[in-house]
């Protein structure tokens, strides 16, 4: 039995670690969630990394991913299949181009086969039959929402969870560019992280119909990003 830690179990706390571990084979690594197309347009440098990871967190992973990972948790810990079949395919619809549709679910394809030979059970079994039967998209975030709700995972501890995933994700895209340097990453970890907390509240308060962030400039650098000739990351 679990030792409590806050509102979760010492067990439910390890499974969340082991969810967002960045050694987790979902593909993250492959992404650099657009910062690659901004370093393309020249529309950011080393000291505009901590801001512009704060915006995407703000403006796009807070109102999309995070919304849909909590909204999906919730559907699955009740057994309400379609109503995470909902949030995955708002969700879908909220990524505008092929590239950004594509790292969505092939991350949460690779997060869900994973995660069912590593924690199992029936929330894991039925969503991956869905996606099987292309029933679902199979979103990252929606994945990620069924594997912490069948981990037990509290919702709020998912949420923030993987959103410093996405931070970490970003700030290692950063080192792979040479946008920052190891001990810079860890400051901007740091510093992301009031944002993080802001971002996880303002994720569990909203409703499906609410779904959706607004970041046009980084929709286009995405496409642009998309057509570029040489690129190191799939986005």
């Amino acid at each position: 039995m679990g030792t409590p830690v806050g509102t979760a179990t010492l067990d439910s706390l390890l499974v969340s670690l082991q969810l967002t571990d960045s050694a987790f084979p979902s593909g993250l690594y492959t992404l650099s969630h657009g910062l690659e197309g901004f370093l393309q347009a020249k529309a950011v440098d080393r000291d505009g990394v901590p801001a512009l990871l704060a915006d995407l967190l703000r403006h796009s992973v807070g109102p999309a991913d995070a919304t849909a990972l909590a909204l999906a948790h919730r559907a699955a810990t009740a057994g309400d299949f379609a109503g995470v079949v909902e949030v995955d395919e708002r969700l879908f619809a909220t990524k505008l181009n092929r590239e950004q549709r594509l790292a969505a679910t092939r991350t949460g394809r690779q997060l869900l086969e994973t995660a069912q030979l590593a924690l199992g059970g029936e929330a894991l079994d039925r969503y991956a039959e869905l996606v099987r039967e292309k029933r679902t998209p199979g979103c990252q975030a929606v994945a990620a929402g069924v594997a912490h709700a069948a981990g037990a995972v509290p919702v709020e501890q998912a949420v923030a969870s993987d959103l410093f995933a996405f931070a970490v994700s970003f700030v290692s895209a950063a080192l792979r560019l040479r946008l920052t340097d190891h001990r810079q990453a860890q400051c901007t970890l740091r510093e992301v992280a009031p944002v993080i907390k802001e971002v996880t509240a303002a994720a569990l308060d909203r409703e499906a119909a609410d779904l959706g962030g607004c970041v046009p400039v980084a929709d286009a650098m995405s496409g642009r990003h998309e057509r570029a000739e040489a690129r190191m990351f799939v986005s």
